[in-house]
């Protein structure tokens, strides 16, 4: 290694930077992403850790152990809130709303009262399909 290198901060799986199977602990995590073990919690606890599959160990605590991909998505994680300069509150309610429908629905909806998104344009089928309800119903009027 050059001068000035710094060792890769994420070694192939099964090399000899891996423990217990390729995974490590929350400490050792935290040093190779630069942050630290309690804003991992943090965003575990916001639900931007991948879910584990891990029986717990002992007395019923459950120590977080983290593969390489595990590392892979927090990095990424990361990455999205620092090219948007946004908070992992903020990356985790994002999730949400594209998990939840009816949570996009009223966002979108308080955009558009904000006048920061624009409405959806009508489409053309939707202008048929209202010009044949009200024909319908003038039809049902008239009997």
């Amino acid at each position: 290694m050059a001068d000035g290198e710094r060792p890769a901060p994420f070694p192939a799986p099964g090399s000899a930077d891996d423990s217990d199977n390729g995974r490590i602990p929350i400490s050792a995590a935290a040093e190779r992403l630069d942050t630290s073990p309690r804003m991992l919690r943090y965003r575990e606890s916001l639900g931007l850790l991948p879910v584990t599959k891990e029986q717990p160990t002992g007395r019923g605590h459950r120590h977080r152990r983290f593969s390489e991909a595990d590392l892979r998505v927090v990095a990424a994680g990361l990455e999205l809130e620092r090219l948007y300069d946004i908070t992992p509150a903020a990356l985790s309610f994002a999730l949400r709303m594209l998990a939840e429908p009816a949570v996009l629905a009223r966002v979108r909806a308080y955009g558009e009262r904000l006048g920061r998104l624009a409405p959806p344009p009508a489409r053309a089928l939707d202008f048929e399909k209202q010009k044949a309800l009200r024909l319908l119903q003038q039809r049902g009027r008239g009997r």
